[in-house]
């Protein structure tokens, strides 16, 4: 029975890759915070390794006898000192890429982002794209520069690393985005930019779980970075109207055109800045792209050299994450 190391299985996306490895018989390791919340890993027996990231003891008795891992571990966010970033999604990845130098690995899948990507418009863009050098938050900055690290081991030390790039991830056990987007909705805050017509970048979290099992058993995925959606089009103005009907909330009306969007959020950002809020602003660079650029990611890489096809699409998946929100809430 194979040995998987997935790190972040206390997360969201994290949490899904360990069950898809349990319901394959595969022998799930977690690295994780003793403080962190263990009942689900535990209750499908695995494997726990406490500690984190920035500690090479710990990641060193993690990934002791690994076949496989499925790096999910993420600082996310967008706001803050791009080294705050770093400190977990750079220098956590090297500690983990170090432990595993020149031990026998089927596969390393790192679990990037889509957010890499230069913040404008999108129409089907493929993995070909250059990623900018600088980015508009520490995250995506951060993200880019662990996407250049793992490629540095691929190439020096010979590591099977495939890099996979989901977009908004949605589904059950959201406990981050979904809940924050229900109190806005509550208060009647969101604001459509340009009408809300552009396509949000969505990717079910089943998807991305099996994208990286995918990544694991194809040899072509080695050094290679994959887009990773759901496959459809979807406006921002369905994605918010689809929440707000299913928790029963208003949906949003307004509309700003997105060059004032540019300059509120331009704006709001120095602001805050200036008096070192520790808290973003309602607008920022990464809230505009989420909700005002459109987003659009050719899968056609993964589909051809992975045979990747998504599994669940918008209607169904959010149908599910609603669901789940509404029973965690006793709803």
């Amino acid at each position: 029975m194979p040995t998987y190391l997935i790190t972040g299985a206390t997360g969201f996306v994290g949490s899904h890759v360990a069950d898809l490895a349990t319901q394959r018989g595969i022998t799930v390791r977690a690295l994780a915070r003793p403080t962190a919340d263990l009942s689900h890993l535990k209750s499908i027996g695995a494997e726990i390794v406490p500690g984190d990231l920035s500690d090479p003891a710990a990641v060193a008795k993690a990934v002791e006898g690994v076949d496989v891992v499925i790096h999910a571990a993420a600082k996310v966010g967008d706001w803050g000192p791009a080294d705050d970033y770093r400190k977990v999604n750079v220098e956590g990845l090297r500690n983990l890429l170090e432990a595993v130098k020149g031990k026998k690995l089927k596969r390393f899948v790192h679990v990037s982002s889509l957010g890499v990507y230069e913040a404008r418009h999108h129409h089907g863009t493929d993995e070909a794209e250059p990623l900018p050098d600088n980015h508009i938050d520490g995250y995506t900055q951060s993200k880019v520069e662990s996407e250049k690290l793992a490629l540095e081991y691929v190439r020096k030390h010979n590591l099977p690393i495939a890099i996979l790039r989901p977009g908004f991830v949605y589904g059950p056990r959201d406990r981050s985005i979904l809940p924050r987007l229900a109190e806005r909705l509550k208060e009647r805050s969101i604001v459509y930019i340009a009408r809300g017509q552009y396509a949000l970048n969505t990717t079910y979290v089943g998807n991305i779980a099996e994208a990286c099992f995918l990544a694991v058993d194809n040899d072509r995925a080695v050094g290679e970075i994959f887009n990773i959606t759901d496959g459809e089009f979807v406006s921002k103005r369905r994605f918010f109207e689809t929440v707000a009907d299913g928790l029963g909330l208003p949906r949003p009306k307004a509309s700003v055109p997105l060059w004032l969007a540019r300059r509120l959020a331009a704006w709001r950002e120095r602001v805050f800045r200036r008096k070192n809020k520790p808290h973003p602003p309602r607008i920022t660079q990464a809230t505009l792209k989420f909700a005002g650029l459109n987003l659009d990611f050719s899968i056609a890489k993964a589909r051809t050299v992975l045979g990747y096809e998504p599994k669940v699409l918008f209607d169904e998946g959010m149908a599910r994450a609603l669901a789940d929100y509404r029973a965690a809430r006793g709803g």
